[in-house]
């Protein structure tokens, strides 16, 4: 809402003048003019006032998180009008692929809240008390225990009749503190000749490198460094507590090692993932000190030449790409000037000319986008269900209409991905369920702008041509088989650099930032794939002829293959 042109300048007297002569029905032209732009600016001021709430509670939102709210009557009424062509299924479906029919047939799973649920437990949880059995310590050291009286094949010491044989055996975990890297100190027996001299110093024992830190060590730095988020100087002040001092530069130091082994990895990975199907995409702030400071230096040149900013590119960016290839998924992080689009554009510059074109999942940022013919564009869904959900306390009715028909949709996505549908499958499963739920909220959204029933400019008003905006790549699930709904893959993914920014806050150079993304995508892509990423980076340092020789083979679902004698 445009804020009026026309000042009201109205002292407390006149006021209370206009009001007996309105009692009394005496109203000049003049009057009649005022009381119209009184009213005009008593709705925009109601209007600033519901936005500043909306802004305040957006801003508590950042700080304190969103409370929880228990689910109100009106959900249960909107469930009635919009529910019907999901729990009905009166609409018509689409024709489905053999192999989906099957599928595509079932009744849509139990949602979370739903008390027969069987997927989840109480409160929306997994079944289960919390507690690992023996069998989730896989890295733990074994210790073989004997019996020190008792042997297989003697005779029981209780009856007297019966042998003894095995049984399998019993376990229990017994777990003990260390430091992040322990020290051994090798203390060599030195002998002297005591008529020539010469002096005879013992070996160190077998398996003891020549180097003071091993490659274990290298990883375990930066695993604490990139995965942890461990300053290093926290590192060193730990270490130094514990009696085994590790200063921060020379924690540097022995991660460069680890990052000189990995590089080649890493720009094969660039190359796989160029040709992926599927990518997600998103960015964050990060913090450069040489890039900082060349702003400032640039400000400086620009005031210098009387301009109030600089034109240059200040804004420094961490983007996380997140691809599909085939059955596995390959992070890859960058950080420096550029954003997410402009590193999508450099990775899909090494994609194949005869590959499909890809689906690229994001926000609708413009920092996102890319060459539109280059790829398929998908747009997040749970990015536009927010902007509802954030003004849910101020216009409740018509945000539980779009906030339940979207957790229908959901719902239909968690049933199809619990059931493992293949792509085709899932396809077909959305168009005859999802597409009747959502080609009904599109109608209301419609009404909602077609009838003026909303205000343009206000909140929900941007939120729902944000919807209508955006409408064909938000569902591009009922189109495109494997499209996903949303980006919460690589927003997961940011994580890890986020973690990073929370306890370090700054990189120092552009060098240490292109280090720390190679080694957190290694890491990330090591998740992804159930590989222990300390293992996997000490191999990479133990075979590093080999992982140059042929870095395809030295990958993190590959390299086991290779550390299995012939």
């Amino acid at each position: 809402m445009k804020r009026p042109q026309d000042e009201v300048n109205l002292s407390p007297e006149e006021g209370e003048a206009l009001i007996e002569r309105l009692a009394r029905n005496a109203l000049s032209a003049e009057d009649r003019c005022l009381l119209v732009q009184v009213v005009r600016w008593l709705f925009w001021l109601l209007f600033v006032v519901q936005e500043a709430k909306l802004s305040l509670k957006r801003l508590r939102t950042l700080v304190f998180g969103k409370p929880s709210t228990p689910p109100t009557a009106e959900v249960s009424e909107v469930v009635a009008v919009l529910g019907e062509a999901d729990r009905g299924r009166g609409a018509e479906p689409v024709e489905a692929p053999a192999e989906a029919s099957a599928e595509a047939s079932r009744p849509e799973a139990p949602r979370p809240q739903d008390p027969g649920g069987e997927a989840r437990g109480r409160g929306g949880h997994r079944p289960g008390q919390g507690r690992h059995g023996a069998t989730s310590y896989e890295g733990a050291e074994r210790v073989a225990c004997r019996h020190e009286e008792l042997r297989v094949g003697e005779v029981c010491p209780v009856c007297g009749q019966g042998r003894l044989y095995t049984l399998p055996p019993g376990v229990e975990i017994r777990l003990d503190g260390n430091a992040l890297l322990s020290a051994i100190r090798y203390e060599l027996e030195k002998l002297r000749c005591s008529a020539c001299g010469q002096v005879f110093t013992a070996t160190l024992p077998a398996g003891v490198g020549t180097e003071k830190y091993s490659p274990r060590a290298r990883a375990v730095l930066a695993v604490s460094r990139y995965y942890l988020g461990l300053p290093l100087f926290r590192v060193e002040a730990y270490q130094a507590m514990l009696g085994v001092p590790v200063p921060d530069a020379t924690q540097w130091d022995q991660i460069e090692r680890v990052a000189d082994c990995a590089y080649v990895v890493f720009e094969h990975l660039e190359g796989l993932a160029a040709q992926g199907e599927l990518i997600y995409q998103d960015d964050t702030a990060v913090r450069i000190l040489s890039l900082l400071k060349a702003n400032r230096e640039v400000q400086a040149h620009a005031a210098a030449r009387g301009l109030a900013r600089s034109p240059e590119r200040t804004g420094m960016y961490t983007t996380a790409l997140v691809v599909k290839v085939g059955e596995h998924l390959i992070c890859l992080y960058y950080s420096g000037r550029a954003h997410a689009g402009e590193n999508l554009k450099a990775l899909l510059g090494q994609r194949k000319a005869d590959c499909a074109t890809p689906l690229v999942m994001s926000d609708a940022l413009s920092s996102n986008e890319a060459d539109a013919t280059t790829l398929i564009r998908c747009h997040c869904l749970a990015h536009g269900r927010r902007k509802f959900s954030d003004l849910e306390d101020v216009f409740p009715e018509e945000c539980h209409v779009v906030l339940e028909a979207l957790k229908q949709v959901f719902d239909h996505d968690e049933y199809a991905r619990d059931q493992q549908m293949s792509p085709p499958a899932r396809l077909a499963y959305h168009q005859a369920y999802s597409r009747p739920i959502m080609d009904t909220l599109k109608r209301w959204l419609d009404t909602q702008c077609d009838e003026r029933l909303v205000e343009p400019n206000s909140s929900l008003g941007k939120a729902i041509a944000y919807m209508q905006g955006h409408w064909e790549t938000l569902t591009r699930f009922l189109e495109i088989a494997g499209a996903p709904l949303d980006n919460n893959l690589v927003e997961r993914a940011l994580k890890l650099f986020i973690r990073q920014r929370k306890n370090s806050l700054f990189f120092a150079t552009e060098y240490s930032a292109y280090i720390a993304s190679m080694l957190t995508s290694l890491i990330a892509t090591c998740l992804h794939a159930g590989v222990n990423a300390l293992e996997y980076l000490v191999a990479l340092q133990e075979h590093r002829a080999e992982v140059f020789a042929d870095p395809a083979a030295w990958l993190p679902w590959t390299y086991q293959a290779r550390l299995i004698p012939p």
